[in-house]
């Protein structure tokens, strides 16, 4: 027992010397430092810039109207005419487009303008330069100018460079208030979601309709007819009462009459059939 004894108190010695070898003598460590970052290497990112993922069309990341053409591992950069941005919808097309059809918002520069009369860019739509000119504005190419007047009511909508409503447009100075002699009258909030119609004051052919109530859009009835403000509708001028004589010296009333009136084509009932007869189908035995 004793030798057992012994025997187990040396085996325990033992294995105490072990686990001490095994603890490191400094229990403070200090933190491994990090490895050192990568320093840039200027070949490098050029050879990654100037390689071409696959050939075809890409577009600057920085700049909407520039873009790369890769051809075998070439590069070649490229620039669209001034007032036009790149479409980059498919690596297989070239193609500039107008800003309006594409979202810059991510590569906002652009090259220096070459502005000429009346073209701020060579390419594009661009309002006109009097303010209250809110209908009026330029379509220019390679320079050259056509000015363009909306059809009236509208106004030029410099975000999508179409005509459309001036409260779609919000275009300062320009508003329903500003282009319309009209304001919609005061009304409830439940009749106003009707867009209640109004009759144009100063011409029968035409009329408002206020948008919720309070915002005025001009329209207008066909040719011979008049907004009739009982109704709500359009009907033949000759039948609203005042303005029965709103067409003369525009119109005879032969030409009211004509378009009160259109002639009819009746439906031709004597139908040639395409069947063969019965006597010439040749039945074989």
């Amino acid at each position: 027992m004793a030798f057992r004894s012994t025997t187990g108190i040396i085996f325990l010695a033992c294995l105490i010397v072990l686990a001490s070898a095994a603890v490191p003598k400094n229990t403070k460590r200090k933190p491994a430092n990090p490895p050192p970052r990568a320093v840039a290497d200027p070949e490098k990112d050029a050879e990654i810039t100037n390689s071409c993922p696959e050939d075809g069309f890409f577009a600057d990341a920085e700049q909407c109207d520039k873009y790369y053409e890769c051809r075998n591992g070439e590069i070649i950069e490229k620039l669209c005419p001034d007032g036009m941005v790149f479409n980059d919808y498919s690596p297989e097309e070239e193609k500039c487009d107008l800003p309006f059809n594409i979202d810059c918002s991510q590569r906002p520069k652009l090259q220096t303008p070459i502005p000429s009369l009346h073209c701020p860019r060579l390419n594009g739509y661009f309002s006109h330069e009097d303010p209250k000119e809110c209908g009026k504005f330029y379509y220019c190419v390679d320079g050259k100018f056509n000015m363009i007047t909306c059809p009236d009511g509208l106004v030029y909508n410099d975000k999508t460079g179409i005509c459309t409503w001036p409260d779609e447009a919000k275009k300062k100075g320009c508003g329903a208030a500003d282009v319309f002699d009209f304001d919609c009258p005061p009304v409830n909030e439940t009749f106003g979601l009707t867009h209640p119609r109004y009759a144009d004051p100063a011409d029968c052919q035409f009329f408002y309709v206020c948008i919720n109530g309070n915002t005025p859009r001009r329209s207008g009835c066909k040719l011979g007819q008049a907004f009739d403000d009982v109704s709500k509708k359009c009907e033949w001028a000759r039948k609203v009462p005042e303005c029965a004589d709103w067409y003369k010296g525009q119109l005879t009333d032969a030409e009211l009459d004509a378009l009160e009136n259109p002639p009819t084509v009746k439906p031709n009932s004597k139908r040639k059939s395409h069947r063969p007869k019965a006597k010439d189908v040749e039945i074989e035995e």
